[in-house]
């Protein structure tokens, strides 16, 4: 990423203004906010990593808010950029305990995957998320029911205490967009209709979740979409995604594709682009919202509602 050309001070001020979130964001902000001043200066990350008595590996996991801060490293680092501004390098400084802190979701860390913790951690500091879902009904749109079924079935949970807790912490991640406090994110998401003819469950908990999805579908800060069987081909086929957008500026989109053992993410913009051109495609093709409730009502006669 080329460095940008707002003057250090400025560039701080807007950092600041807008580092509400997660410590996982916060993370990434610091480490933006100091890969930006090194690339100002024309220093490598060897030569970042010499002055702090580490690896330039290790200056790019900072740099990419992988890892936590030292308050020694940031002030080194500092020094070595020529940030000498004392009310910039406080505001600098002073980041680090906040994006070092542990988000809610580690008290799951016995459960947790490590590579789901970082998307956790994105989620829960998004202003929108997008996703497209072929196989379940996204996470923050299940029920506790359905949650347990696909849990079960993933056979990753080695026991019903685990399985338990897993199903908690989905319910958890849900409360920010079902809670009526403040402002929620938005959440709007594509369904391919497969995903409500597999009855994970069997009837009633599917009809359960039939139920939930068109109550979701009224919030104001949720849409839902169907991708019916009529549309034919869609350029989605090739498989799930999500993408996250926050509300600070300093944080490109985040696409995220989880697999089976791990996951990928992308935030440069020809990767982010032709993911929301293809999730923009997807809800011009699919019939419009409105037209969710009616078809989510067919699927609830079929489980018996």
């Amino acid at each position: 990423m080329a460095a940008d050309p707002t003057p250090n001070h400025q560039v701080t001020q807007d950092f600041l203004a807008n580092s509400s979130g997660g410590p996982t964001v916060l993370r990434i902000l610091l480490g933006t906010q100091l890969r930006r001043l090194r690339q100002e200066k024309g220093i490598s990350r060897e030569d970042a990593g010499y002055a702090i008595r580490a690896s330039h590996a290790k200056i790019s996991r900072m740099e990419l808010g992988q890892v936590s801060f030292k308050h020694r490293d940031v002030d080194d680092l500092l020094k070595l950029y020529g940030v000498k501004e004392p009310e910039q390098r406080e505001a600098l400084v002073g980041m680090i305990s906040s994006a070092n802190a542990q988000g809610w979701w580690h008290k799951y860390g016995d459960v947790l995957p490590q590579w789901f913790g970082v998307y956790v951690g994105l989620e829960e500091a998004a202003s929108v998320i997008r996703t497209f879902e072929v196989q379940f009904v996204p996470g923050l749109l299940q029920t506790e029911g359905y949650a347990r079924s696909v849990i079960q079935l993933s056979r990753t949970a080695t026991s019903e205490e685990d399985v338990t807790s897993r199903v908690n912490m989905r319910m958890h991640r849900q409360r920010r967009f079902t809670s009526g406090e403040g402002d929620p994110p938005r959440l709007w998401a594509v369904i391919d209709e497969a995903v409500l003819h597999r009855p994970f469950g069997g009837p009633e908990v599917m009809r359960e979740q039939v139920e939930h999805l068109l109550e979701m579908a009224d919030r104001p800060n949720i849409t839902i979409q169907i991708a019916t069987f009529a549309m034919g081909g869609h350029p989605a086929a090739g498989g799930p995604f999500s993408i996250l957008r926050f509300p600070t500026p300093q944080l490109p989109d985040v696409v995220y594709l989880e697999q089976l053992s791990s996951a990928l993410y992308f935030d440069k913009f020809d990767d982010t682009s032709r993911y929301a051109q293809t999730m923009d495609h997807l809800a011009t093709q699919a019939p419009l919202p409105g037209q969710t409730p009616e078809i989510l009502q067919d699927f609830l006669k079929r489980y018996g509602g």
